[in-house]
């Protein structure tokens, strides 16, 4: 694959489409590391229907956080900390979605800039209704006629143009576990919906969030969850968002997960295949805490593997930073509002 070329394999659960998009030259993005375990499939890249159904150039999105950061502080002649800084503006990290607001304008703003680079950018849809279950990221669309009207311009936005779509981090996992107001059934249905709207899109990949390897380790239950929530017609799962499991271990329990989906598929059907977090996983997760908060800014922490979608671990599609380093938790341990840049935390990532 050249430089600038974006393709995508046939998804799970429907027809080749074609999807090759040529453009200029850009950044090449570095290869992280792994080996994974089981099968065939560990000698070398997978093979056949085990092949990443992603390739080329993930798109660095110069309005990221860390990209932002950095330009400010060489602004401002704070050469030492841009430097410092330097390797969060060097490498492609997600863009959430989370405005209540119709969601239309800046989707296809970021959209269309990605393809006029010739790269892939990656999306988080993040407006379910009761949101992170109250939690310090709540929030979401008042309701499930208003979240359909939502996605539905999420996914208008984004045209024909390639894009990979991270829908609704927590939203699977939280329901399996319980979250006051929620309604497993509702939930899983408003998501199947969500993946069918974005689906209509060509070009779009589509990852449900499916939690991580510390959360929900009940597979048939948490895979029954994701078949209810449609993830047959999307193109596979995401692991470790947001949060600290080390990828070795992240990319087993994805295996895991994704044998536990075939058990139940019809003959023939492509094993479901998945993308792992890297983005602050580079000494996997803290201590237990005594408050069960573990996951929320917890010090110490390290980047991970620099994202790509040339990974050779098998059914991962790509390691990605769908959480932007450096972002905050939420107001814990000292941090602002979640979602919001913390330098503190940025410097510590980087450091470690």
């Amino acid at each position: 694959m050249g430089a600038g070329q974006v393709s995508r394999l046939p998804r799970r659960g429907r027809s080749v489409r074609a999807a090759v998009l040529v453009a200029a030259a850009s950044v090449a993005v570095g290869c992280g590391s792994g080996s994974g375990s089981g099968g065939d499939d560990t000698a070398g890249a997978p093979s056949g229907e085990d092949r990443s159904r992603l390739s080329g150039e993930l798109w660095l999105n110069p309005d990221g956080h860390g990209p932002v950061a950095v330009a400010q502080a060489r602004a401002e002649g704070r050469t030492a900390e841009a430097d410092a800084l330097e390797p969060l503006a060097e490498q492609p990290t997600a863009t959430w979605v989370a405005t209540p607001e119709n969601p239309f304008p800046v989707v296809e703003r970021l959209s269309v800039a990605a393809a006029d680079a010739g790269q892939l950018p990656v999306l988080v849809a993040y407006n379910v209704p009761l949101r992170d279950c109250r939690l310090y990221s709540a929030g979401g669309a008042a309701d499930a006629d208003a979240y359909l009207s939502w996605i539905g311009s999420f996914a208008a936005a984004l045209g024909d143009r390639p894009a990979v779509v991270v829908l609704e981090p927590d939203a699977i996992a939280q329901a399996v576990v319980g979250c006051e107001g929620v309604e497993p059934a509702a939930r899983y249905e408003l998501l199947a919906q969500a993946v069918e709207i974005l689906d209509r899109q060509p070009e779009v990949r589509v990852y449900l969030d499916a939690g991580n390897a510390s959360w929900v380790t009940d597979l048939p239950v948490l895979a029954d969850a994701l078949r209810r929530s449609n993830v047959d017609q999307a193109d596979g799962f995401a692991v470790n968002v947001s949060n600290f499991e080390a990828t070795d271990v992240s990319a087993e329990y994805g295996l895991a997960l994704s044998e536990e989906l075939q058990e139940d598929a019809p003959p023939g059907t492509p094993p479901a295949h998945f993308v792992i977090d890297t983005s602050r996983n580079g000494v996997g997760p803290p201590e237990p805490r005594a408050d069960g908060e573990r996951w929320c800014n917890p010090p110490g922490r390290r980047l991970g593997e620099a994202p790509t979608t040339a990974s050779d671990l098998p059914r991962v599609d790509a390691l990605l930073w769908i959480k932007q380093p450096g972002d905050s938790d939420g107001t814990c341990r000292g941090g602002p509002a979640a979602g919001q840049w913390w330098p503190e935390a940025a410097a510590e990532l980087v450091a470690g």
